[in-house]
């Protein structure tokens, strides 16, 4: 046996990222439209994505060590900013970065733990980030001379946490800041090097400031607030843009909600509101408000005149200082709650959604359509169909997607509500997508449509963990939680029980057919990996190791088997009498939870919970490549058929697509058939009725692809994290 660290003298080169799935619904103000309209910018875990929006390319920020929580892009398009989250006791950055170079301009850490806001000012001037609850302050930073001129506290005596900030349209040294009790005007004295704050009078109004919008010419200031209703401000700025100081303190003007369509149908002293708050707001040139709900409502209002002097009241004679003075012109909803508002042109919106989803609005007919959409938690497993580079499927809570490897863009969604897909899986004749639940159910549909073609109900007792299918797609290999092994025929018609093989004690991680169809190897949590003989029902051998195996691969001509585990070792099995031939160090801090091994064996790639990507030589068992970029632990890794890419998956819901070195490959790739499958995603929604239905799919057409919902009456269960230990048990062969 040969233990190898993994390193050598080799010169470790980087992987080159080709796309990136994936959008941070977290961040406010998380989507902005670059001024020159052809590109959008938004988070991405640690980087920060820069996408053409006609040819879907992408570049990518890279120099954050933790998640952006606050990004922004100056008003001449020049530079871009962004701030990010860091653990307790340590310091945040900020960034400013050149657009056009696409590289790191300046960096300052004078913030703890987290920033919550960045912004420049309209003249790129100054640069103003607020700090989080840990910080509580806020720094001018000079972009010209890549310093800090100035800062302070922002929140003081009973406020709470201070997370908006806005800078001012015609005055680049005044800007306000809004949170929990607080909302004050500051200037900027740069001779002095200080910057002083004036509290606006909020007349014994307490709110938490969510979002905030300015009109052109600096007078009023709208506030969204959790309450549901907008605060709107009058500034008092001197018609001077010279002088920066209020002329006299700032002052709340009112308390606006919507006018209610049947105000009849109130209660008294009810004001309509919007619910959960308003989350994000924008002011049109021409005077009405874009107004983003925490309920997904997106609405364009127009601010009325209201009677002053009439009070509104509840029954016990409380006075209500929501008043209904915003009339609703336009109005559509996004089903989750909205983040950033952004105007691409004067005919579209752009909205973004905490649900990791963008929709797009005409301004007309003020109708959202979906655009970009991606994972909204942990991906489980990928995988790519028999000899087609393509397309590729990932696993995740709640659905399973289809992607295109080529415009990053969701081709097919197939949901079963509240509960987690483990494993995906193509059959070779591209008929059916097999996938195995958490609620012990092993679900067949098909690739076009998205239709349910058959269920497998009590798989296992625990929830199937994984699934292997052999290529005549006859014999379905599937692993539980339990720690059972099982064999399944599949026919048209029927699906059946062959055999139960008992031999693990703990959770099946993985399992492998290797490329002749007599094998199957399982991996499994309790320390072993069995290679089962599929066509006797017996184990051929069993590998021991001090780890929990996390995956298991054949390699391509089946002579050898890959592993890895908790122990952040890749070993190398011997499947005819199941040695271990060598062990390489593939982590230093981490588990290994994925590995994959290229089709012509010669590199294979691994991924665990250092969230580092590693191309690996086969044979000289050295690290040629690394990728970073992934913000959670990394959880699958793919190649695809043609071996151009590799594509890995992580717990926070993003999909990398990794461009394979040139370097490394060793002639021309085979011929990849050509795309059958179009983006144009379509809504089909499938009744509880037509789910046990078997659909005939010899004549399915092959021109588009459509989004699919499938709901089935299934209780809520979380995804099975036990590692139960059940007794071993022989083998179980069902007549």
């Amino acid at each position: 046996m040969v233990n190898d660290d993994g390193g050598g003298d080799v010169d470790v080169k980087d992987l080159e990222v080709r796309g990136i799935i994936g959008f941070d619904g977290s961040t406010p103000r998380g989507l902005i439209i670059h001024p020159n309209g052809k590109h959008i910018l938004y988070p991405i875990g640690n980087k920060i994505s820069i996408q053409d929006w006609v040819t879907k390319q992408q570049c990518f920020l890279t120099g954050h060590t933790n998640i952006i929580s606050a990004m922004d892009v100056s008003r001449s398009g020049k530079y871009v900013a962004s701030g990010q989250i860091n653990h307790i006791g340590f310091k945040a950055s900020v960034i400013v970065w050149d657009f056009e170079k696409r590289s790191i301009l300046s960096l300052h850490e004078l913030h703890k733990v987290r920033v919550e806001a960045v912004m420049f000012s309209f003249d790129d001037q100054y640069l103003v980030s607020l700090g989080g609850r840990d910080c509580g302050s806020v720094v001018v930073w000079h972009v010209q001379s890549s310093s800090a001129l100035c800062g302070g506290q922002v929140s003081r005596g009973i406020q709470g946490t201070v997370t908006c900030l806005l800078t001012m349209n015609r005055r680049g040294a005044c800007y306000v800041t809004g949170g929990e009790n607080h909302l004050a005007s500051w200037h900027i004295n740069a001779e002095a090097r200080s910057t002083h704050c004036v509290d606006v009078n909020m007349l014994k109004i307490k709110r938490t400031i969510v979002c905030m919008d300015s009109d052109d010419r600096d007078e009023v200031c709208y506030c969204g607030t959790s309450t549901g209703d907008i605060l709107k401000v009058r500034l008092n700025f001197h018609h001077d843009i010279e002088i920066l100081q209020p002329i006299k303190t700032p002052a709340l003007v009112g308390c606006f909600g919507r006018i209610s369509k049947n105000p009849k149908k109130l209660p008294a002293g009810v004001v309509e509101m919007y619910g959960l708050g308003v989350t994000a707001i924008k002011r049109l040139f021409t005077g009405p408000l874009i107004v983003g709900a925490g309920d997904g409502t997106v609405e364009i209002v127009e601010e009325v005149k209201y009677e002053a002097k009439k009070t509104y009241a509840t029954n016990l004679g409380l006075k209500v200082p929501t008043v209904p003075a915003l009339r609703v012109k336009l109005s559509t909803c996004v089903k989750s709650a909205v983040n950033a508002i952004q105007m691409m042109g004067e005919k579209t919106i752009l909205v973004s959604t905490t649900n990791c989803e963008i929709f797009i609005i005409d301004k007309k007919t003020f109708k959202a359509n979906l655009v970009v959409t991606c994972h909204t938690s942990t991906i489980y497993h990928v995988s790519f169909p028999y000899d087609f580079s393509e397309v590729f499927a990932t696993a995740s809570k709640n659905d399973v997607r289809l992607w295109s490897a080529i415009t990053m863009q969701e081709l097919l969604r197939i949901r079963v509500k509240n509960f987690s897909c483990s494993n995906v899986i193509f059959a070779k004749d591209g008929k059916s997508i097999l996938t195995s639940w958490n609620d012990g159910v092993i679900r067949a549909f098909t690739p076009l449509t998205g239709r349910l073609i058959y269920e497998i109900y009590n798989a296992h007792n625990k929830g199937v963990s994984a699934l292997g299918m052999t290529k005549h797609g006859k014999l379905l290999v599937s692993g539980g939680c339990e720690g059972q092994v099982r064999l399944w025929k599949i026919t048209p018609s029927s699906q059946s029980l062959e055999c139960t093989l008992k031999e693990h004690k703990g959770p099946i991680s993985a399992i492998h057919m290797n490329h002749s169809d007599t094998e199957a190897v399982s991996a499994s949590t309790d320390g072993s990996c069995i290679i089962w003989d599929i066509i006797r029902y017996c184990r051929r051998q069993i590998l021991f190791a001090n780890t929990l195996f996390m995956c298991a691969r054949y390699f391509p001509t089946s002579v050898q088997i890959l592993t890895g585990g908790s122990d952040r070792k890749i070993s190398y099995w011997e499947v005819l009498d199941g040695t271990l031939v060598r062990e390489l160090d593939a982590s230093r801090s981490g588990a290994i939870n994925a590995v994959d091994i290229s089709p012509d064996g010669d590199t294979f790639v691994s991924g665990g919970n250092d969230q580092i990507v590693k191309l690996w030589k086969y044979q000289e068992g050295i690290t040629t490549h690394v990728g970073v970029g992934h913000s959670g632990v990394i959880t699958a890794a793919c190649f695809s058929p043609d071996g151009k890419s590799v594509v890995t998956t992580d717990a926070s819901g993003s999909v990398f697509i990794w461009k394979f070195p040139t370097e490394l490959k060793k002639g021309a790739p085979p011929e990849v058939p050509k795309i059958l499958m179009q983006p144009k995603m379509e809504v089909v929604q499938v009744n509880q009725k037509d789910e046990g239905k078997t659909e005939d799919i010899k004549d399915l057409p092959s021109t588009e692809r459509k989004i699919v919902s499938e709901h089935g009456e299934h209780g809520a269960c979380c995804p099975c994290t036990c590692y139960c230990k059940n007794p071993v048990g022989e083998k179980d062969k069902k007549e």
